[in-house]
């Protein structure tokens, strides 16, 4: 008589991406800033992604400037004319992978187009904006 011996394979899930774990902190913050905070939104997320300030410069700018309107497209830096990949993660992969990269280009952007860094809720919404794009 043959014995047979089953294997269960269980599946071992890693975070989905590095990002989640940095939405997770902004939230903290964002809740520690605003009692009334209900959540990041991707819709804010755009009107702060496309609105214009003057910023660095003096001039009239907003996010799309440099990254287009279009996240799934190459952009170009207004100021050095310096090519930046699609920020869309859709479109490339590697997009929001290395958190220090992340929270870098999050603080030079804001400072650059709103001249003062991002809340911890602008940040989150625009990256929600961002990873659903």
């Amino acid at each position: 008589m043959k014995k047979i011996i089953l294997v269960t394979v269980v599946p071992i899930f890693i975070s989905a991406a590095p990002i989640d774990g940095f939405l997770q902190q902004l939230e903290a913050q964002a809740k520690k800033e605003n009692l009334n905070f209900s959540g990041f939104s991707a819709k804010r997320g755009e009107q702060i992604f496309t609105s214009k300030h003057i910023g660095k410069r003096g001039k009239k700018i907003s996010c799309t400037s440099c990254h287009t309107g279009d996240l799934k497209a190459t952009g170009e830096n207004i100021f050095t004319g310096k090519k930046i990949k699609p920020l869309s993660p859709k479109a490339n992969p590697k997009r929001l992978q290395n958190l220090k990269k992340v929270k870098k280009w999050l603080r030079r952007n804001f400072k650059d187009v709103y001249k003062r860094e991002g809340t911890a809720q602008e940040k989150g919404d625009v990256l929600l904006y961002i990873l659903k794009n």
